[in-house]
């Protein structure tokens, strides 16, 4: 059995004890990797939320997604997939130190490092957590390829930050990997942008990087299908991967109440599903994180929820990509 340094099992496991026998619930597909099987997905849970700029509680997101596994099933009547096909497993969460968050983000580098050493062929579901998350786990999936890496990051925020206020936090992630080398500005392109939610002076700095930017309003008025795709064109131009980044304050505060920084007329889940779905057809995408969920503040988990359904949309446009 394979123990990997930096990951602790799964904290919450939904077991059901009654079921259908023409219906397969992601909690009795999405099973704990048992250290031993060949697996094709990987959900990775990475339960940090201190670094984040607002109150958040968005550590316990790993285990409230676990939570509604048993409520959804595997079959996607839109795109007529049925997930069970792939073999999925949770892998649990990375080791977090209570205090140190300097500490989390390397292990959070390293432990996700571990998971890839372990498990070369994997495709990461990583579910935060805050967005401080993203800037150790790219560097992570950095280290599987020699070339260079694009990103997609659908979000209401640029992330680019000051890293001398503060440290590194949820609103320093992008900053942290251009300063660091990881990612080159020419291969980001950002979704969902907000007005009132960003600074003139960190989109100057995001545009000197050559940082691609559609606004939550060019979305509305453009429709996101011709977004996403010219994003996928400028993440994937000369680069061997492409890693996607969800922070689900994107959406309008009327789809996600449970984000700690809500926004007016954002996004509609829709609008994220569809887009998710078209980046999980693309073979040039080879890792997946979703962030900033508070369940504390979420009504009846209506965000996580959305949170899950982003995931499972994904996946459903992944399949499209096997013969």
């Amino acid at each position: 059995m394979h123990k990997i340094d930096l990951l602790n099992p799964p904290e919450l496991v939904r077991r059901l004890n009654w079921r259908d026998r023409y219906e397969t619930k992601v909690a009795q597909w999405l099973l704990p990797w048992d250290g031993e099987e060949a697996v094709e997905i990987g959900f990775i849970g990475v339960p940090l939320s201190k670094t984040s700029i607002s109150v958040s509680g968005a550590s316990l997101t790993p285990n409230a997604l676990r939570e509604l596994f048993a409520n959804v099933t595997t079959y996607s009547i839109d795109y007529d997939v049925d997930l069970q096909e792939l073999k999925a497993r949770d892998l649990g969460d990375i080791q977090m130190h209570v205090t140190d968050l300097l500490r989390c983000h390397a292990n959070i580098e390293q432990g996700l490092a571990n998971v890839y050493e372990t498990l070369p062929d994997l495709f990461p579901i990583i579910a935060g957590g805050d967005h401080s998350i993203t800037c150790p786990s790219v560097k992570a999936f950095k280290r599987r390829y020699p070339g260079k890496i694009g990103i997609v990051q659908i979000d209401s925020h640029m992330d680019v930050r000051n890293l001398e206020d503060g440290g590194p936090s949820n609103g320093t992630p992008i900053r942290g990997l251009l300063e660091s080398g990881t990612v080159e500005g020419r291969h980001i392109a950002q979704i969902g942008l907000h007005s009132f939610a960003n600074s003139k002076p960190y989109r100057d700095y995001a545009r000197a990087q050559g940082i691609t930017q559609f606004t939550a309003r060019q979305v509305a008025r453009e429709g996101i299908e011709p977004i996403v795709r010219q994003a996928m064109a400028v993440a994937g131009d000369g680069t061997d991967a492409i890693y996607v980044t969800v922070d689900m304050d994107v959406l309008d505060q009327a789809y996600a109440p449970g984000v700690p920084a809500m926004v007016a007329a954002g996004m509609t889940s829709w609008q994220l599903l569809d887009a998710v779905y078209l980046l999980g057809q693309n073979p040039q995408v080879k890792g997946l994180d979703v962030v900033c969920v508070d369940p504390v503040q979420d009504p009846r988990r209506a965000t996580v929820r959305t949170a899950l359904y982003v995931i499972l949309t994904f996946l459903a446009g992944y399949m499209k990509r096997k013969p």
